[in-house]
């Protein structure tokens, strides 16, 4: 990462043993942005004007503007904010019978709270307290002033890039308020994701769809499916071997900055230690038709076509319990050596 980035230094990196390339970050109206978008790799475009009306959004204009809605935000005894989804936790149903989750105790809880209230706790947090994390789409519960910036957005970039690169209709636009040193551990998406930085600085670090072994993500039937099962901070090689040849790149993201995070790329997201609180929108994007298959297949339709072979099998077999033995006896001895 160059020296020359103001507001943040080394230190403010947590560390680790990984082989790490910078991701290219080119101005908004060099032609290979478009390359590499066309390509499904990640790039920092810089100079664009896509959330210049939200260059204001700081926490006490935020307070004042946003409604008196109610957000949802995530609490952590820690810094990790790890995703899960709530309908793959094994649940009792009418009846006395149950969904077919797993056991699970969530790591992070989820609460909705007004905003002032989470400005507030975002202040006054002190070493030791819990942390917090709002993540909330920007709907019609906003204030009406957060409205007309977010009508202000450059909605012509986004919009050609989406014909450029033939992208799906835009499903969301999340507001992401973290507060320093927050995690999100390392995951992936099954969309198109242009990723805005706001307010203070984030570090990303991003693998391509070919590290799929090397991360070695939770089952899908799994609340954690999409996450990466490693802690990059202690990884244990005995159990994930594969992880010591991990590769990626990463950048750190500055205000006015944007990521495209391509489909199937796995992605951990930090804001800075010893920084401030991070405002982040991101704008996810159904992929588009993929047209004509052509071969060899791309890293990221073979995740695809992975996810789908475990979904098919959990919908036959129903029990989750079932797919490791079936999944050993058609591979083992067959197509292993």
């Amino acid at each position: 990462m160059g020296s020359e980035k103001k507001g943040w230094d080394y230190s403010q990196l947590r560390k680790y043993d990984i082989s790490l390339e910078q991701i290219p970050r080119l101005d908004y109206q060099d032609p290979k942005v478009d390359e590499l978008m066309a390509e499904n790799e990640p790039v920092v475009i810089t100079g664009s004007k896509l959330v210049k009306s939200a260059e204001k959004w700081n926490l006490d204009y935020l307070e004042k503007h946003m409604g008196n809605g109610d957000f949802t935000v995530f609490i952590s005894r820690n810094y990790k904010f790890k995703y899960y989804d709530e309908k793959k936790i094994l649940q009792k149903l009418p009846n006395n019978e149950t969904n077919r989750g797993v056991e699970f105790t969530p790591p992070t809880k989820m609460v909705e709270m007004k905003l002032p209230e989470f400005i507030k706790r975002l202040k006054e947090w002190k070493r030791g307290d819990e942390r917090l994390y709002l993540q909330q789409g920007l709907n019609d519960t906003v204030g009406p002033a957060i409205v007309r910036d977010f009508l202000k957005f450059d909605w012509d970039f986004c919009n050609s890039i989406q014909k450029k690169q033939n992208w799906g209709p835009l499903t969301s636009n999340h507001l992401l308020i973290g507060m320093e040193g927050n995690v999100t551990p390392c995951h992936y998406d099954e969309q198109q994701n242009l990723f805005a930085q706001v307010q203070g600085y984030k570090r990303c670090i991003l693998f391509s769809p070919d590290q799929f072994d090397r991360l070695y993500p939770h089952p899908v039937y799994h609340p954690h499916d999409r996450q990466s099962m490693v802690d990059f901070e202690r990884p244990d090689y005995s159990k994930f071997p594969k992880f010591k040849d991990i590769k990626g790149c990463e950048t750190v993201m500055e205000p006015g900055d944007v990521l495209y995070i391509p489909i199937y790329w796995w992605h951990q997201v930090e804001s800075l230690m010893r920084g401030d609180h991070t405002i982040t929108i991101n704008f996810w994007y159904k992929n588009g038709p993929t047209g004509p298959i052509t071969y060899p297949l791309k890293s990221h339709h073979k995740v695809a076509v992975m996810r789908n072979v475990e979904k098919m099998l959990l919908e036959v077999l129903h029990d989750p319990k079932e797919i490791p033995p079936l999944m050993r006896a058609l591979v083992l001895g067959r197509y292993t050596e």
